[in-house]
């Protein structure tokens, strides 16, 4: 699996982790399972809520 593939796997089963459970710390908790680092764990976060924002303003 390419890493670009990986990534957006991960970051969709983040969101819907995420849209059932918006606790930001649990998230953060999430993603550090993964074992990814603490940069890339911020950017998942990051765009992670965003999407979440733009789904809830729809």
């Amino acid at each position: 699996m390419k890493s670009d593939e990986k990534r957006s796997h991960r970051l969709n089963y983040l969101l819907k982790y995420y849209l059932s459970n918006p606790k930001e710390n649990d998230l953060y908790r999430k993603v550090k399972q993964m074992g990814v680092s603490d940069v890339t764990a911020k950017d998942y976060i990051r765009t992670v809520i965003i999407q979440a924002q733009k789904i809830h303003s729809v």
